[in-house]
């Protein structure tokens, strides 16, 4: 149920985005100060719902992982890299996956925390197309009509 609702969530964001793109190349001036919101709120959306999908996914799901019956890592994090660093059973939580999705939706590619499983790159690949898009063509046209 709740990937169900994360996949709704997305697609309905990215429907969004989609329509908002449409809108701003198809139609005349929007006003710069609206298109900033909507961006962002597209954009703020974009970095909660992957932080989700990544915390629902990772290794068969939170469920699995609080049970410990999870399965091998779709996400490989530096605390798992060394076990000075975090015990051998560390196990990331969901701020770590906010985390992932933020630094992924900020630099367009994993920066610490490397995908593992093809889910995870695809995940990741949707997650960085979709903020290019916001970023790339609706904030930079509303900076563009504020000037």
């Amino acid at each position: 149920m709740a990937v169900a609702l994360t996949g709704l969530v997305s697609a309905a964001n990215i429907a969004s985005l989609a329509l908002l793109s449409h809108q701003l190349l198809h139609h005349g001036s929007p006003n710069g100060r609206e298109l900033i919101v909507s961006g962002a709120l597209i954009w703020l959306t974009n970095v909660l719902i992957f932080g989700l999908w990544y915390w629902q996914t990772d290794r068969g799901g939170a469920g699995r992982r609080a049970a410990g019956q999870d399965g091998p890592p779709d996400f490989l994090f530096p605390q798992m890299n060394d076990d000075r660093i975090e015990p051998a059973n560390w196990r990331p939580q969901f701020i770590d996956y906010l985390y992932v999705s933020l630094t992924n939706a900020l630099a367009l590619s994993p920066t610490d925390t490397m995908p593992l499983s093809p889910m995870a790159k695809s995940i990741m690949g949707i997650q960085s197309l979709v903020s290019l898009v916001t970023i790339g063509l609706i904030v930079a046209r509303a900076v563009n009509i504020l000037q």
